[in-house]
């Protein structure tokens, strides 16, 4: 299997052995708390969000998509939308496609916030390797490479573009490039409307690729690597 920085955009074929899969992470939300809003309902995209899912929608404008699914949640959904109507296709939901859960949902929990000098955490934060504050790893590549072996199905032989969160996504592909599934939440390569895209050839996957098409509407403080920024959440698993 080979990685491709530049394969969303060279994925293209018209061999009907070949099918890609358009890993998407969503747009920009309104949160004007910083919450880690997790699984919680009522989180929209931002203005700034709805133009990221607009610029990715022209992105894959030209492209044979032929399948669009996203997570259940308002945010998910709302970054679809556009790519689904540019298509003339009708927006699916599955729910494996959904934020990782979190015990820290609905609280602060960004640097110099001091939730880590809390004892009340303590609990939740002794084994970073399962993770023990949420939903182990092992479980979200279970559901995570279902949605994706379900697409690839729906889209067999053309493409297909299912939204998500970043935590499941990087977990996604961490498996698929036998990485292990640890690590640290700031060296995530899955920036706001990204895309992590997987090539097919009959049922094996082929290539990863990542890009990021609507980069320059990334505030940047949230790109991949930046450097945290005290009142300033990277929102991590979001």
């Amino acid at each position: 299997m080979s990685h491709n920085a530049d394969s969303a955009d060279n994925a293209n074929s018209t061999d009907p052995d070949i099918t890609v899969v358009h890993v998407m992470r969503h747009g920009e939300v309104e949160n004007p708390t910083g919450v880690l809003y997790g699984r919680l309902p009522g989180y929209h995209l931002s203005d700034l969000g709805r133009r990221m899912a607009d610029r990715v929608a022209e992105h894959l404008a030209g492209r044979d998509v032929t399948y669009v699914v996203a997570s259940p949640l308002e945010r998910a959904q709302e970054t679809a939308t556009p790519i689904a109507k540019a298509h003339g296709l009708d927006l699916g939901t599955d729910e494996r496609l959904i934020e990782a859960d979190n015990v820290f949902q609905g609280k602060t929990f960004g640097i110099g916030d001091g939730a880590l000098r809390r004892p009340a955490n303590w609990k939740h934060v002794l084994n970073p390797f399962r993770p023990s504050w949420g939903e182990p790893y092992v479980d979200q590549v279970v559901r995570m490479m279902g949605a994706l072996n379900a697409a690839k199905d729906r889209a067999r032989g053309h493409e297909a573009v299912i939204v998500s969160h970043q935590l499941p996504i990087w977990i996604l592909r961490s498996y698929v490039e036998r990485r292990r599934l640890w690590h640290d939440p700031r060296r995530r390569q899955c920036t706001l409307a990204s895309l992590t895209t997987f090539t097919f050839q009959g049922d094996r996957i082929v290539s990863v690729g990542y890009t990021e098409p609507a980069r320059d509407l990334v505030p940047a403080h949230l790109l991949a690597g930046a450097k945290p920024v005290k009142g300033q959440s990277k929102a991590y698993g979001a």
